[in-house]
């Protein structure tokens, strides 16, 4: 699917009202909230336009609003991230791709992590292949961006406050321009 970043945008505008997968928050909420992590955090446009639309791909399927209580694993981070790479550079893709299994390696690496998922994020976990073992998490911290998916993770995993007050989607727009691979 071609989309331009406007048409991303409009999709957050539009879809992001949605519930984020059996969360208590919405789409656009759990975007804002990661990328608003990311930024008090100092991190790079690439990680905090990433943080925004790691679950774009949640927008771009029919399969509901929580396809985990299907038993469902929709791929979302593929989805998103094959998108996204006609407008980002891997340095944003690629952190996308790996969120998921950033989860399954920091459970792998740490015990009290998977006691802190919310249930959802643990039962997505199981359709998503459970944890890495010391030698599959040894692999996947060794790639290029894994570590950016890691610290992506992590947001992702905070981003889930009711209430919480962000900037709004507008608010990332320069940001996320000035990622374009194309920018002029």
């Amino acid at each position: 699917m071609k989309l331009s970043l406007d048409k991303i945008f409009d999709i957050f505008a539009t879809k992001g009202h949605t519930q984020y997968g059996g969360e208590p928050i919405t789409q656009l909420e759990h975007g804002l909230q990661s990328a608003t992590l990311a930024k008090e955090y100092s991190a790079s446009s690439e990680l905090i336009t990433a943080c925004l639309f790691h679950d774009l791909g949640h927008l771009l399927h029919d399969l509901g609003e929580n396809p985990t209580e299907q038993a469902i694993d929709d791929r979302h981070e593929y989805e998103g991230a094959n998108c996204l790479e006609q407008i980002f550079s891997p340095a944003i893709t690629e952190p996308i791709r790996l969120h998921v299994d950033a989860k399954r390696y920091l459970c792998a690496i740490n015990p009290n992590y998977r006691a802190s998922l919310s249930q959802n994020s643990e039962s997505s976990l199981i359709l998503q292949g459970g944890a890495f073992s010391s030698e599959t998490a040894a692999i996947f911290i060794a790639q290029p961006y894994a570590k950016d998916a890691v610290k992506l993770r992590i947001w992702d995993d905070r981003a889930k406050i009711v209430g919480l007050t962000t900037p709004d989607l507008n608010s990332f727009v320069a940001i996320a321009k000035s990622c374009q691979q194309n920018n002029s």
